[in-house]
């Protein structure tokens, strides 16, 4: 109890320094926070004059790495103070991506004060910020929504448990159309309903892709599908947590419940009822709830999207699909698995598609696949 009054009093004194900071910002001028230069790097600063260190964590390129527990490439590197109480670091020239870091302020992180765009990682906050600069990237921006999304709770009967779900409908659907397809969306371990809208911008990447007349305008449907809705019931459920629960994937109640979902969600918003007009897809443990779905509803879909998939023998399709699709990074730490998974695929000379790309289990993959599959659908 007495190290966790002392690390309150610590986190609330970085907070009240933090405000501070902005007061004296708006007096003196000064910059804090991100400033982009012209070769392309980024500066990073943050006024602490009483900290003993301060480190930025960031999940872009560092000069010199120090070694974190966490995924998704994160890093960490100490920063310089000058005179003034300021630390600061400049990186390297960045390629056009989506960003997020946090400050490390003798061990307590926070979001950076002066970026009003964050999102939740994990247990905690990161700040965001984009590089623009590929076609890619461009389809990560999307200011004015030409879409939808709305949030439900669907109440399932068959659980002791409300399930948040987010929808988004295009704005075809808006203009009176309906029937359209859907495509159910799945996040991973750590996710919940909102990590494919804000960690995947699949909102943005669909509505901007319907736009351009490359997709074929349908709904998407993005539900917490934790078995335990863990990440759903507080912010301060992290990572480790959700590891504990590893075993209760293997449960498939979510795979189960999707037919009373689908029937809910159905009424409200009359989804086609043509064969074929239905897709899944997911990353990490959700592409393996995927491959289950296809599995236990072998006629409900037409496509299936597995993006980094931890599946094993029990995911292997029993049937031929007209689209099944893989996307896996030649260096994600499960892509041993995925080589066995489509070793079995292909003796049982079941026809899929297979994505390859560099980099591992992160989000900049994820994003990349999911715009890959969405121009196959339908």
């Amino acid at each position: 109890m007495k190290n966790q009054s002392i690390n309150c009093r610590k986190l609330l004194s970085i907070i009240i320094l933090s405000i501070l900071t902005c007061s004296i910002q708006a007096q003196n001028g000064r910059t804090e926070g991100l400033t982009r230069r012209e070769d392309g790097s980024v500066e990073f600063r943050y006024h602490a004059p009483d900290a003993n260190m301060v480190k930025l964590v960031f999940d872009g390129e560092l000069h010199k790495e120090l070694k974190t527990i966490e995924s998704e490439s994160y890093h960490s590197v100490k920063m310089q103070c000058d005179s003034n109480g300021v630390w600061s670091y400049i990186t390297p020239p960045l390629p056009p991506e989506i960003y997020t870091y946090q400050f490390d302020i003798d061990g307590v992180c926070l979001p950076d004060p002066t970026n009003p765009d964050s999102i939740r990682v994990r247990d905690d906050k990161k700040s965001v910020f984009i590089i623009e600069g590929t076609p890619q990237i461009e389809l990560y921006i999307n200011e004015n929504l030409r879409g939808r999304m709305d949030t439900l709770v669907f109440p399932g009967t068959s659980e002791r448990k409300d399930r948040t779900v987010i929808v988004y409908t295009p704005p075809q659907y808006l203009q009176g159309q309906r029937n359209l397809p859907v495509l159910y969306l799945l996040h991973g371990l750590n996710g919940n309903q909102t990590a494919w809208n804000d960690r995947g911008r699949a909102v943005q990447i669909l509505d901007n892709l319907i736009a351009q007349n490359k997709v074929t305008p349908m709904i998407m449907v993005m539900p917490d599908a934790n078995p335990e809705c863990l990440v759903s019931q507080g912010e301060d459920i992290g990572l480790m947590e959700n590891i504990k629960h590893y075993g209760s994937w293997n449960k498939m109640e979510f795979e189960h419940l999707y037919p009373e979902m689908d029937r809910f969600l159905s009424d409200i918003y009359q989804f086609s009822t043509n064969p074929g007009d239905r897709a899944v897809a997911g990353l990490s443990l959700g592409a393996k709830q995927s491959a289950n779905l296809a599995n236990l509803y072998d006629s409900t879909f037409s496509a299936v999207g597995l993006f980094s998939p931890v599946a094993g023998r029990k995911q292997v399709p029993q049937s031929a699909y007209p689209n099944y699709w893989i996307g896996a990074g030649r260096t994600d730490f499960f892509y041993g698995k995925i080589n066995k998974l489509r070793k079995r695929i292909q003796r049982k000379n079941i026809p899929y598609t297979m994505y390859s790309s560099v980099g591992g289990h992160t989000w900049r993959n994820w994003r990349v696949y999911f715009t890959e599959f969405v121009q196959t659908l339908f």
